[in-house]
């Protein structure tokens, strides 16, 4: 008397259909995560060697027309030194992290770092890398 059943059940867990998922799952992240822009001005920054290290601070962007703004908002020139020392105020190490277009006069880009002087706080320079 045979009582074994002919179909029997392999215990194996197949593996493929899994691969394809985690596979298209990669694909999808890849192409996705090209297609998020950042909320920034669009600026051309200038080319150098170096890495920006931005911990807390605050952007101060120069565009090709000399229009500062401070973390997307449009400041007035004669009002900047103002807005950066209430940006500023309440951090332990104030810095700004000074995003100026490659065209851009050297001037401005004085000028902003002279407000940085004056009230001790940290500049760091916003390049394109190579």
């Amino acid at each position: 008397m045979n009582l074994r059943g002919r179909n029997k059940v392999s215990p194996e867990f197949n593996m493929s259909s899994m691969t394809d998922i985690v596979f298209l799952l990669l694909i999808f992240f890849m192409l996705a995560s090209t297609l998020v822009t950042t909320n920034a001005i669009d600026i051309l920054l200038p080319k150098a060697s170096g890495k920006t290290e931005n911990k807390k601070s605050v952007a101060v962007s120069i565009t090709k027309d000399l229009r500062y703004y401070i973390d997307q908002k449009l400041v007035g020139s004669s009002v900047l030194e103002q807005e950066l020392i209430t940006a500023l105020q309440n951090q332990a190490s104030p810095t700004i992290v000074l995003r100026a277009e490659k065209s851009v006069p050297v001037e401005n880009v004085v000028s902003v770092m002279d407000i940085a002087n004056r009230n001790k706080f940290k500049v760091i320079l916003a390049v394109k890398p190579n």
